[in-house]
């Protein structure tokens, strides 16, 4: 009876915080995305501690309540996008996973998590997903050209500038799909590493990732990246157009991978030869924003994944 009263008292204190990070969420700017990022962790918290049925239960009743006290339809896309990764999460820690299938796991809930909430406001509003935010976003630009004008820009400048512009926002939409995977991956890492430090700090076993120098990705997306290309060139060729958006979103996304590769390669290189931290840091960010070194280390990550050059290269130190 103890125990089932503690598990009431916390589920109910957790659904709260739930309610209020929703709150933070629609009415407080820039510190909101944090708090819909972070949305998920009272559940996985309390699936660590009492089970999935309260993780559920919490999820459900915060949805209501949100629902209630703010927009339905904001409760139901909190509870279907972001609830799902509080579950998976907790759900592995209790069950004593690994780290690594951990994430794994999460991203995966969280990326088909992500696709079904915006299936769910595009059936209930029948619009398109950020379509508001970039309509807004093109909106912001017709009042920005008035301020251009004003301080002595052209035509022909404004217009170039204008070009451009809507080239990017048209890069943007063809370009939502990996937008939604990247979400899936970022809260699934905000939420694994703030569950990670909250249960150390109630004296529970994390399981650690394992460290960076060591990350290896699958070979797949060397492969991946190569049919990319040659989908791109069908795409634009051809005038596929939905070709070409899976391709260039295939493209971007194995691009991501291959960076995160070769950083991994880089960290495990100069930590082998034990070059000063400070001077190798700022290197790696010089390289990431040079426009023609980071294709490179893009490319030899995207090779790592096939040949291992750790293992090939410096097999003593493995």
């Amino acid at each position: 009876m103890e125990t089932r009263t503690r598990s009431l008292t916390e589920g109910g204190i957790l659904a709260a915080v739930m309610v209020v990070l929703a709150v933070v969420a629609v009415y407080v700017p820039l510190l909101g995305i944090l708090a819909v990022l972070l949305w998920p962790l009272p559940a996985a918290i309390l699936i660590v501690r009492h089970g999935l049925r309260w993780g559920v239960m919490s999820v459900i009743v915060a949805a209501l309540l949100t629902a209630v006290l703010i927009e339905p339809t904001i409760g139901l896309r909190l509870a279907v996008a972001f609830g799902p990764v509080g579950l998976a999460l907790g759900t592995g820690y209790r069950r004593g996973h690994s780290a690594t299938r951990i994430v794994t796991t999460t991203m995966v809930v969280s990326i088909a998590a992500k696709f079904a909430g915006l299936a769910i406001v595009f059936s209930l509003t029948g619009m398109e997903p950020f379509s508001g935010q970039l309509n807004a976003m093109e909106e912001s630009f017709g009042q920005a050209s008035a301020i251009y004008q004003s301080l002595g820009m052209n035509e022909a400048q404004i217009a170039a500038a204008r070009d451009t512009f809507m080239q990017n926002i048209a890069m943007v939409r063809l370009l939502l799909p990996l937008v939604v995977v990247t979400m899936g991956l970022l809260d699934t890492m905000a939420n694994f590493w703030a569950l990670g430090r909250l249960l150390s700090r109630l004296g529970q076993p994390v399981p650690p990732l394992p460290p960076f120098k060591e990350w290896r990705l699958p070979a797949a997306f060397l492969y991946i990246f190569g049919f990319s290309l040659l989908g791109m060139y069908w795409g634009s060729t051809r005038e596929l157009t939905l070709l070409y958006q899976v391709s260039l979103n295939l493209n971007m996304g194995t691009t991501l991978a291959g960076l995160i590769e070769g950083a991994s390669l880089y960290e495990f290189v100069t930590r082998r030869y034990g070059w000063p931290r400070l001077v190798t840091t700022l290197a790696l960010f010089f390289i990431v924003f040079s426009s023609f070194l980071m294709p490179i280390l893009v490319f030899t990550g995207l090779l790592d994944t096939v040949f291992d050059y750790r293992k090939r290269y410096w097999r003593e130190s493995k």
